[in-house]
């Protein structure tokens, strides 16, 4: 099938023809039709898999078709994201999309300014993308009306309620005109999102997409047993291979991050830390570099799971491995995108057991436990684990993020000075290997390894 017997209308076909679409992907050829007769959507469906098309063409068509509303703050067609990288993604898409249908976009989230958003409503908006937080803020100003949207999109829904943004949504939809399109897009149809589908959605079309080819069976996935005070130094070896070209490497927490991202640019790996806490800019900087490949290394919270497009993406790294094992699905989903084939590497530590246990028995898949592990682990996977660590009892870093980490021991020592320069050190007792690297900011960095 091709986009032209989708029944779509010229200034669509002409756009999408120029983002270089030939074939509509499975999604889209079966949402867009039901989309095209004002159907409600429950779908189902990865990311990669064209979900932002399979709504957004559609919509452009019915917002160009139809009649539109009186000039004010008013706003046509919404959709809610969780996350603000997401969002601008999104907004991207159909400005592309309907860049000969004369229609406006607009997209709000947090960690900007709030004037230029407000501003980019005077006259309404046909297209509002936003997430929730940002979005309820504007309202509760009196900024944003939303009386006249026709069309609903909740995309990323159950991320959304795993971030704690329900009640935000709920709000938000009671503002919404009954007679309105709904269309719910979710990664995975657990009960809480089928209970929350039934109470927004009249009598859906019921889609769901299951990949020709799992994306857990095109990635290399291995984990290696470590203790958490060898977790630095396991990367820094991994790392040392010229093929790992670019990787992801997920932390638990934004204070882990920063200090990983720290420790990795010390050692002159060029490296960049995206967590909730940065600047909305400074996330985009960092993602807008670690896409073109000016940076080696993004470190990354849960926040960066989904709705990072990055085309290639070959390697993830887990450092810290998740407490829920959706979320190791959906880091590890990064790479092996559209079918393509990625490395995923965990390390796991004696804290760690449990969590991999549960991510294995999710996956139904024993994860290979590498071999070529230069700092094996003392402990087995075998035998029951221990409970895993509570993150909310854990304490908390100045900047409110969950601190699982302990002050190092075993040897290391770790040293920074501002200014001038910065140094790392690192030893291990256990006669094994023996590194220290020094760097100075602005000047070449030096590596120095002794085994």
């Amino acid at each position: 099938m091709t986009f032209n017997e989708l029944n779509l209308i010229e200034p669509i076909t002409s756009a999408i023809a120029k983002e270089g679409y030939e074939t509509p992907s499975q999604i889209q050829v079966e949402a867009i039709p039901h989309i095209l007769e004002g159907r409600d959507i429950l779908g189902c469906a990865q990311t990669g898999t064209g979900k932002t098309a399979a709504f957004a063409i559609p919509i452009i068509q019915r917002l160009y078709t139809g009649i539109k509303p009186a000039k004010g703050r008013l706003v046509r067609a919404l959709v809610l994201t969780p996350t603000r990288e997401l969002a601008a993604q999104v907004a991207e898409s159909f400005k592309s999309y309907a860049r000969h249908a004369k229609l406006k976009t607009t997209v709000m989230y947090g960690g900007v300014g709030q004037y230029p958003q407000v501003r980019s409503l005077k006259d309404g908006a046909d297209i509002l993308v936003a997430t929730p937080g940002r979005l309820g803020d504007l309202i509760d100003q009196g900024h944003v009306n939303l009386s006249a949207v026709t069309h609903f999109v909740l995309d990323e829904a159950d991320r959304m309620l795993d971030m704690g943004f329900i009640h935000d949504v709920k709000k938000i939809i009671d503002l919404l005109c009954e007679n309105r399109q709904t269309l719910l897009f979710s990664a995975t149809m657990g009960k809480s999102i089928m209970s929350f589908a039934n109470s927004i959605l009249t009598n859906p079309v019921q889609i769901t997409i299951t990949p020709k080819v799992s994306p857990l069976q095109v990635i290399d996935q291995s984990v290696y047993l470590v203790s958490k005070q060898n977790k630095v130094e396991l990367l820094l070896h991994l790392l040392q291979d010229k093929s790992v070209e670019s990787a992801l490497v997920f932390s638990r927490t934004k204070h882990g991050a920063d200090k990983l991202s720290t420790i990795l640019n010390d050692t002159g790996i060029n490296a960049d830390a995206i967590h909730g806490d940065k600047s909305q800019i400074a996330r985009q900087r960092a993602l807008s570099k670690f896409a073109s490949g000016k940076t080696r290394i993004l470190v990354a919270t849960d926040v960066a799971a989904r709705g990072i497009d990055i085309e290639r993406l070959p390697f993830v790294f887990n450092y810290d491995l998740p407490n829920e094992p959706e979320s190791y699905v959906h880091r590890i989903g990064r790479t092996g995108r559209a079918g393509q084939g990625g490395t995923a590497i965990s390390f796991c530590d004696k804290e760690e057991k449990a969590y991999l246990q549960t991510i294995q028995k999710l996956i139904k898949k024993e994860i290979p436990v590498a071999l070529d592990n230069p700092y094996p682990a003392s402990f087995s996977l075998e035998g029951p684990a221990a409970t895993p660590p509570d993150p909310i009892r854990k304490n908390r870093s100045k900047d409110g993020s969950r601190n699982f980490g302990k002050k190092a021991s075993s040897g290391r020592s770790y040293s920074g000075k501002s200014g001038a320069g910065k140094s790392y050190n690192a030893s291990s007792h256990k006669g094994r290997k023996t590194k220290s690297y020094s760097g100075k900011t602005g000047g070449r960095k030096s590596q120095t390894a002794s085994r």
